[in-house]
């Protein structure tokens, strides 16, 4: 794995239709008082066929799982959670919205909270419609050729970076996928040798066993 030191480079990964990510994103943003973090949002959907991986939502046990994992985590921390009328829905409308608003932490949180605090639809630029007047953007803006190549962009990066799940806070080239690797992720920015550590190493270069027929 490759070692980061306290001033490297911090990118979040993410996409609204995570509550993970919106779990995760106040961590982010407190976070951010004393870092830099670039905040990059992607589709998930095209990470997830990148890496020839189904969503969460995509398996019936485990979205049963999931939702409920979700809400039980937001009651033990006092955070408003509602579903969304529908799950999983497109993110782009939301995804473009945050480009056409100048991916402002502001507009983020804006975002996040419409869908995940109050569970309203996000589904399309009709739904978000009060949104966009909330935040001055116009609604034929999440159309425009440079919102869609930005976040393409800013998908494919990802990708490469080697992404393949959202929320991710990346320190330097280091993944730290999920709202629970938090705490990880902030050990390394603070102690940089930890990745370095032997048995750190030993499980980074593992060969992968033979499986079973």
């Amino acid at each position: 794995m490759t070692m980061q030191g306290s001033g490297a480079t911090l990118t979040w990964y993410h996409d609204f239709i995570s509550p993970f990510a919106y779990l995760h994103w106040p961590k982010v943003r407190a976070l951010m008082q004393t870092h830099a973090v670039e905040v990059v949002p992607i589709l998930f959907a095209a990470v997830l066929e990148a890496n020839g991986h189904k969503g969460p939502a995509e398996i019936p046990a485990k979205r049963t799982f999931t939702y409920r994992h979700v809400l039980w985590q937001a009651r033990r921390r006092g955070t408003p959670l509602r579903f969304p009328p529908a799950h999983p829905f497109n993110p782009l409308a939301a995804l473009r919205l945050a480009v056409a608003a100048g991916n402002t932490p502001e507009a983020t949180t804006a975002i996040y909270d419409w869908i995940w605090a109050q569970g309203r639809d996000a589904g399309s630029v009709e739904a978000l419609a009060p949104l966009l007047r909330e935040l001055g953007v116009a609604a034929d803006a999440l159309g425009s050729d440079e919102g869609k190549s930005t976040l393409r962009a800013n998908t494919e990066a990802a990708i490469a970076a080697g992404v393949f799940g959202v929320p991710t806070l990346a320190v330097g080239s280091d993944l730290f996928w999920g709202d629970d690797a938090h705490a990880f992720a902030v050990s390394v920015l603070e102690e940089p040798s930890l990745l370095a550590e032997a048995e750190m190493q030993r499980v980074a270069s593992l060969p992968v066993g033979v499986r079973r027929a």
